[in-house]
């Protein structure tokens, strides 16, 4: 009879997310993100949005939070909210057909990728990676999923930010410039995707500071919203 396993160390918990209305969790593996996916963000940051080969990057799954808080920071002072669609996998593979990448979709939320743009400034400067400013504690506060079953697979709709009852970001998913299932077969190009992966997806344009204090609620319009406080 084996001996039962023993680690040197607690294992770490593992990261779940709710999904509305079930008692069930989803359990997350990876989490992927997509820069520069709408044109009128890439502008702003300084970018050619011309339809260049789809830019990816992570964040660790602890970094997902549902709490409803978004500590800020430190060592930062010029923290921005940008409101993604959130893909959430049930399936995966290594070089997935683009006509067949739907059907590795559990389904979908609404989250923020909080990005240190004062650090991630420095880092782009001196040619170095992104992950100081992108994959920081609470960086990336998401809603309930929702499964495709319910939603289905959203290509259009509205997705917007409010700060502090104000707008600040607004687009639509029709926007972006690498669709979902283009995403998904383009990363499964880079990465064996698999079941629990999380896909950021690109935010519109709009990105700004927040500060403690400030209220944030968002959506992406008939899918989900997420209201936070920064604290």
């Amino acid at each position: 009879m084996n001996a039962p396993l023993t680690t040197v160390i607690p294992v770490p918990a593992p990261v779940l997310l709710p999904i509305e209305g079930e008692a069930s969790l989803f359990p997350v593996r990876r989490v992927y993100c997509v820069g520069r996916n709408y044109a009128d963000h890439a502008i702003e940051m300084g970018h050619d949005p011309s339809r260049e080969p789809p830019f990816f990057f992570q964040k660790n799954p602890d970094n997902l939070d549902t709490s409803g808080d978004f500590p800020y920071p430190s060592l930062s002072s010029d923290v921005h909210h940008e409101v993604e669609l959130v893909v959430a996998l049930r399936s995966g593979g290594a070089d997935i057909p683009v006509e067949q990448a739907l059907d590795c979709v559990y389904g979908y939320g609404v989250g923020i990728d909080f990005t240190r743009r004062d650090l991630q400034g420095e880092a782009k400067k001196l040619g170095r990676p992104w992950e100081i400013g992108k994959a920081f504690e609470h960086s990336a506060p998401v809603s309930a999923l929702v499964p495709a079953t319910r939603v289905g697979h959203p290509d259009k709709g509205g997705i917007w930010l409010m700060r502090n009852g104000e707008a600040a970001q607004r687009g639509d998913l029709s926007q972006m410039i690498w669709k979902v299932p283009e995403i998904i077969a383009e990363l499964s190009k880079l990465f064996t995707l698999a079941p629990g992966d999380i896909i950021m997806t690109g935010t519109p344009a709009g990105v700004g500071p927040v500060a403690r204090g400030d209220k944030i609620s968002c959506a992406v319009d008939g899918v989900a919203t997420l209201v936070l406080n920064v604290v």
